[in-house]
């Protein structure tokens, strides 16, 4: 299998992931995931993909879509677009799988491929986390994650903005 193949076997309509995530659980594996727009990738995304994985065996890690951060994050997001975003989330070594989805919340991924372990930075509250009573439900673990200082992408842009005025 080329390395493009290996990329491109991560991304994986729900159907095929959930079969996946399945197999995974049957040889002891524990999935974890973790969500975000993940627009520009920098370091601070890295460390924390990185952590995320080293929490379980397996990292699935849910996008959302464009008209998503449009949403959330106004019309000027996101810089790079859903498949390129996915791509790039693709191909780092530590992510298994990598998943779009359309809503404001990623809750119909977590609820179709339950998770040992839901994880999310640490400008969020444990409780507060979507997602988190259903992995609670199934015995599952939710974790915050250190937010890595002086790491964002709305602060990357910014500085883009300065630069180019």
């Amino acid at each position: 299998m080329t390395r493009l193949e290996l990329v491109s076997d991560k991304l994986l309509p729900l159907n095929d992931l959930s079969r996946r995530r399945c197999g995974w659980r049957t040889v002891s594996q524990r999935t974890v995931f973790t969500n975000g727009v993940f627009d520009l990738v920098h370091p601070g995304h890295l460390t924390y993909l990185a952590q995320a994985a080293n929490l379980g065996h397996r990292l699935i890690v849910g996008v959302n879509s464009d008209a998503s951060v449009r949403r959330l994050k106004g019309d000027s997001r996101p810089v790079m677009p859903l498949e390129a975003r996915m791509q790039l989330l693709a191909s780092l070594f530590f992510v298994d799988g990598v998943i779009a989805f359309e809503e404001d919340t990623p809750i119909n991924l977590i609820k179709a491929l339950r998770p040992d372990i839901l994880v999310k930075g640490g400008d969020y509250i444990a409780d507060e986390i979507v997602g988190a009573p259903e992995v609670r439900a199934m015995g599952g673990e939710v974790i915050v994650l250190p937010f890595v200082d002086g790491q964002s992408t709305t602060r990357i842009i910014d500085r883009l903005q300065v630069v180019g005025s």
